[in-house]
């Protein structure tokens, strides 16, 4: 099996059968399971934080391009998922009719982490096909920026191993897979409360983790083009991620369980994290 072919496999195996598991488990559940979703969100928070401070970050310091260089990338793929986060929720949150001034500034509900809600309104009123597509591309969209970063951390480890399924991407892979049950659970839910047949919802939430698959894709191109490629790749990765747990993640599994478990369940998720990468 050659590099990309291995690189392809696992990141099918992290994203899209991590995802359609998710869905499944979100499809028997049949029913609204924000405590378990905010929980096991948190948890995988904590542990992709580890691996972001602790691992990938500290490859694009060691690629020896500058501090600067990986500071700079770092807040650019922060930057990138803010700025397409707030085009999206700047036109679908006057179409929801519950998000309102008194709304918090980011989603408490499941229906909203993936902007299906926005999906139902336009079912709801029984607009033309056009528009329920548009709000499909939406909703695509609003998936894809959770994914893409994630499969882009698995292709730049591996590119910074050699192109060899080391245990740094493996780890990696590993651990997306595991992160991405929760969120598949996010996105079935909604679908199949929304009057979607379950194996219906449970195939289009396997193949919204396809952009998993794509991002891995990208970080490893970018950084086989050599130390500075590698470095802007881990960089914007990690930016990336850490937008993702602090602005999506960590806020929408405290608004979903008011409770402090879900700050517990992510300290314990960077505690397993720091045990994956140095046990």
């Amino acid at each position: 099996m050659d590099v990309m072919q291995t690189l392809l496999l696992a990141t099918t195996i992290a994203g899209v059968v991590g995802t359609g598991l998710g869905g499944l488990i979100g499809a028997i559940l049949q029913k609204d399971s924000n405590r378990v979703v905010s929980l096991l969100l948190s948890f995988a928070g904590g542990v992709m934080l580890s691996v972001v401070c602790f691992d990938l970050v500290t490859e694009a310091i060691e690629t020896q391009v500058g501090i600067y260089t990986v500071i700079g990338s770092v807040a650019f793929g922060v930057a990138a998922i803010y700025g397409l986060n707030y085009l999206i929720d700047r036109k679908t949150n006057p179409e929801v009719p519950h998000i309102d001034e008194n709304h918090p500034q980011t989603a408490d509900d499941l229906d909203e982490l993936i902007h299906s809600d926005h999906l139902r309104q336009h079912y709801a009123k029984n607009d033309n096909k056009l528009s329920l597509f548009v709000a499909g591309i939406v909703m695509a969209g609003a998936i894809a920026l959770h994914n893409v970063p994630e499969g882009m951390t698995i292709g730049a480890s591996y590119a910074s191993n050699d192109a060899t399924m080391g245990s740094a991407a493996l780890v990696l892979a590993v651990l997306i897979g595991l992160h991405n049950i929760p969120e598949g659970m996010a996105v079935s839910v909604p679908l199949i409360s929304g009057g979607m047949k379950r194996w219906k919802a449970v195939i289009i939430t396997a193949l919204s983790g396809i952009p998993t698959v794509i991002g891995a894709v990208l970080g490893y191109l970018l950084g086989e083009i050599g130390a500075l490629g590698l470095a802007l790749s881990l960089g914007f990765a990690s930016g990336a991620m850490l937008y993702v747990v602090f602005g999506e993640i960590l806020p929408q599994a405290i608004l979903m369980y008011h409770s402090k478990l879900p700050a517990f369940s992510a300290i314990i998720g960077m505690l397993v994290g720091l045990l994956i990468i140095y046990a």
